[in-house]
Parts: structure tokens; C-alpha cells; sequence
């Protein structure tokens, strides 16, 4: 399984993005697909939300009620997971990844990551 982000960019305080994680490969053995983000200064990633193939959603305190994690349901879109963003803040600056737990896998499958700044 691959992944692939896209959607960053540089918005202002209080705006909004929409992130895109686009599976290829094996999708049909995606257990999970996970955002994080590692922000700079930071040693670790950090969790922000996960999507279960059962469509089960989990999200870290800190983004909770601000983003919204779903997966694509056309043709088109059935293998994309989106991390919409709302109420940006500065700190929300970050290098945001996204990966996939795999059935049978013991590693997760990660994507390059996306750059969101936030600033005026």
C-alpha cells in the first residue's frame, strides 16, 4: 500500500484547509488510515485523527471539533481519506503525514507529507 498527501498550503489564522491521503495499491487491506503531524521543534509526530474501514472515527483532544477526518464515497474518490481543517491557528504549522495500517502488515505505510503554514 501506498499513500500520498496533498492540499497544504499557506492560509491565514481562522481559515480552512481540506487535506487529501490517496491510496493506492492493496487498499482493500487498509485496517485504519491515520493523519498526524510533526510540527517544528517537536521530536514526535502527532496523532490528530484516525478513520477505521469500518468507518469509525477517533480524534486527538487538541483537534476536536476543528477537523474532520472522512473517506471519499464516489468512484473517484473511494481510496481518498480527507482531514478538512477549520479555525486554523499558527501553531497548526506543521508538516501533516498520513498513514495506513495494513491487515497482515506489521509497519505502517507512510506518505511524504503535506507543508501547512498558518500566518497573516
Amino acid at each position: 500500500v501506498q499513500v500520498a498527501e496533498s492540499g497544504g498550503g499557506l492560509v491565514q489564522p481562522g481559515g480552512s484547509l481540506r487535506l487529501s491521503c490517496e491510496a493506492s495499491g492493496r487498499v482493500a487491506s487498509i485496517r485504519a488510515v491515520t493523519w498526524f503531524r510533526h510540527a517544528p521543534g517537536q521530536e514526535r509526530r502527532e496523532f490528530l485523527a484516525e478513520i477505521s474501514d469500518r468507518g469509525v472515527e477517533n480524534y486527538a483532544d487538541s483537534v476536536k471539533g476543528r477537523f474532520t477526518i472522512s473517506s471519499g464515497s464516489s468512484d473517484n474518490t473511494k481510496n481518498t481519506v480527507y482531514l478538512q481543517m477549520n479555525s486554523l491557528k499558527a501553531e497548526d504549522t506543521a508538516l501533516y503525514l498520513c498513514s495506513a495500517d495494513v491487515y497482515g502488515q506489521n509497519f505502517r505505510s507512510w506518505g511524504q507529507g503535506t507543508q501547512v503554514t498558518v500566518s497573516s
